[in-house]
């Protein structure tokens, strides 16, 4: 009898495969990120069509193949229908799907960065937090979970507020991170930060965020 696997997550990406399949790439609650086919997704009929996008986030039955998984359900209840109506909060929303790809390992322990992520979306659908702030509060925590945040730089005359956001941020759990809003100088200062650390612990480019600092 075949063996399932059932998993909670959100895909973080999908190509063609074929004429008319897909390979999803999942960031799991249980396993880290995975990858699955999903045969016949891309018809225009299949059950999968609307299921196996990124953004989507629920629960997933999969069975392992002789090389990967193969989808065999999906119930998603969560689409992010807001983000893929606002080109803006959907460029944001991608780049934050590249981050976590980058990110994450297979059967790695990431609960922590899939909650982060669900959180960080939904905070992009909130109409009184600035996309920027959620940006600048995703990536640092993203890499404070990785391990990768130093904490504030030294020797820079930072404001204390920017000092106590950057420490709530490391100090909070996901689910108290988007409860505050900051000053524009603030937020500068903040992006000031984020941005350093990214281009020295990130090392590689992210096409979402290319076309973010264009707009």
């Amino acid at each position: 009898m075949q063996e399932y696997t059932e998993i909670t997550g959100m895909i973080l990406k999908a190509e063609p495969i074929g004429e008319y399949d897909r390979r999803i790439v999942i960031l799991t609650k249980e396993k880290g990120k995975i990858s699955a086919f999903a045969k016949g997704a891309r018809k225009t009929n299949s059950r999968f069509l609307a299921a196996t996008n990124p953004f989507s986030f629920g629960h997933f039955k999969l069975y392992a193949g002789r090389s990967s998984y193969n989808l065999l359900e999906a119930d998603i209840s969560n689409y992010f229908e807001g983000l893929r109506k606002d080109f803006e909060g959907a460029c944001y929303g991608m780049y934050f799907l590249e981050v976590m790809d980058y990110y994450t390992r297979e059967n790695n322990e990431d609960k922590e960065m899939l909650k982060l992520l669900y959180q960080s979306l939904r905070a992009l659908m909130h109409e009184k937090l600035p996309d920027r702030l959620v940006r600048y509060i995703f990536e640092i925590k993203a890499m404070v979970l990785n391990g990768d945040f130093p904490g504030m730089p030294q020797g820079k005359n930072y404001d204390e507020s920017t000092g106590y956001a950057v420490h709530y941020i490391m100090a909070s759990s996901v689910e108290k991170l988007y409860t505050f809003t900051v000053t524009d100088n603030v937020l500068a200062q903040m992006k000031e930060i984020a941005d350093d650390y990214r281009i020295r612990f990130m090392d590689r480019p992210f096409k979402s965020l290319e076309i973010l600092d264009n707009l």
